[in-house]
């Protein structure tokens, strides 16, 4: 099973509020995980060190959001083989991601984000599939599981020990979702003590996808643009309310994907749309979208990209300034950005370089008409 390049037939109608706000998450993931220099980052574009959030924690839950409301616009839906493949192939592409480039099998990482996508993105199809029909009804039962999926999610990793520990304890290596990461998938995780992309992790994260499931719903309703827009702002703030009240008892934490940490990155993701909804569908303030239009539009291959450049220039060995051998991307933010700015801002201007530069290739694939269909 191949992606395929094609090119789409347009929809009669497009909401483009979704495809800006997927290029403007997008945009983030690219600049947030590619510093010239990690000892210099911008506190915003760095995840929360453990329990809390900074904007940075914010862009994950975004996309699965995104993946969401987006199955509830798609052909790929309406067919069990189509969502199998989907599955399949971004699954396969995350493996892929983790391998490159050295192809070692033995310390394979399993977990990723886009396995993480892959899975999220099965899941809430194929119940988004088998519930057709009504949409009322339907809008009901994805909200319902997502709900139950949040508290019983919430219930287990409090009350239920990891062996050997105690109930409760949500710290990195004493979590019960840290120890089954580490007692099932052992010498293939991202740390040693746990995965932030693990398995236990992944329930409340199909949650947040089918939050994104009944905004699409909703948003594609019957209701007029002011009911949906108001609809979307009442959710946020009603998440966002959950997610800080639920914090007192479950912490709002990125890695363990908790309960609270759900509640909250909806409820912004709603406002979020909202704006750009009332901005752009509603008041047709568009002149400035092209841009994200373009990065949300091959969100996959922007991703997929971006890996691959960043692992590449990794191996790519370069004379360093003392003569000792360095990586391409150490050399390049050494000789072109570390001497033009201030070290935070010349970090920040080599995470902007290089979404430049995957941008162009993006915008050539658009006015093309060439999306990765997968």
């Amino acid at each position: 099973m191949n992606p395929r390049v094609i090119v789409p037939t347009a929809p009669a109608t497009r909401l483009v509020a979704l495809d800006v706000f997927r290029g403007v998450t997008m945009a983030g993931m690219v600049i947030v995980n590619n510093p010239g220099d990690w000892t210099h980052v911008y506190w915003p574009l760095l995840h929360a060190q453990w329990h809390g959030w900074t904007p940075t924690d914010l862009i994950f839950p975004f996309f699965l959001f995104i993946v969401g409301v987006a199955i509830t616009l798609s052909r790929k839906t309406a067919s069990w083989g189509g969502i199998l493949r989907r599955t399949a192939i971004i699954f396969g592409l995350g493996l892929f991601l983790n391998l490159y480039p050295r192809f070692d099998l033995d310390t394979l990482r399993i977990p990723g984000v886009l396995q993480r996508i892959a899975l999220c993105y099965g899941i809430a199809a194929a119940l988004f599939h088998a519930t057709a029909g009504d949409r009322r009804r339907q809008g009901i039962v994805l909200a319902t599981v997502a709900g139950v999926l949040m508290v019983a999610y919430w219930l287990v990793m409090t009350l239920v020990p990891a062996p050997g520990g105690v109930a409760g304890d949500l710290s990195r290596a004493g979590n019960l979702a840290a120890w089954l990461d580490r007692t099932l998938l052992a010498g293939h995780i991202y740390r040693p003590e746990y995965d932030p992309e693990g398995l236990l992790s992944t329930v409340p994260s199909v949650a947040t996808t089918l939050i994104g499931c009944v905004t699409g719903l909703w948003i594609t309703s019957a209701a007029s643009q002011s009911a949906r827009t108001s609809g979307l702002v009442a959710g946020g703030v009603a998440g966002v309310a959950l997610g800080y009240a639920w914090s007192v008892v479950f912490p709002i934490n990125k890695a363990l994907w908790t309960s609270s940490y759900v509640a909250l990155t909806a409820g912004l993701a709603l406002l979020l749309l909202a704006l750009c909804y009332w901005m752009i569908d509603v008041r047709g303030w568009r002149a400035w979208t092209k841009p994200f239009v373009i990065l949300g539009s091959n969100a996959i291959t922007l991703y997929v990209l971006s890996g691959l450049l960043v692992d590449t220039l990794s191996i790519i060995s370069l004379s360093g300034p003392d003569g000792r051998p360095v990586s391409a991307s150490t050399w390049i933010y050494t000789h072109l950005f570390a001497p033009v700015a201030s070290p935070y801002n010349a970090s920040l201007l080599y995470a902007c370089a290089h979404l430049a530069v995957l941008f162009v290739v993006l915008a050539w694939m658009y006015r093309r008409k060439m999306f990765l269909r997968v």
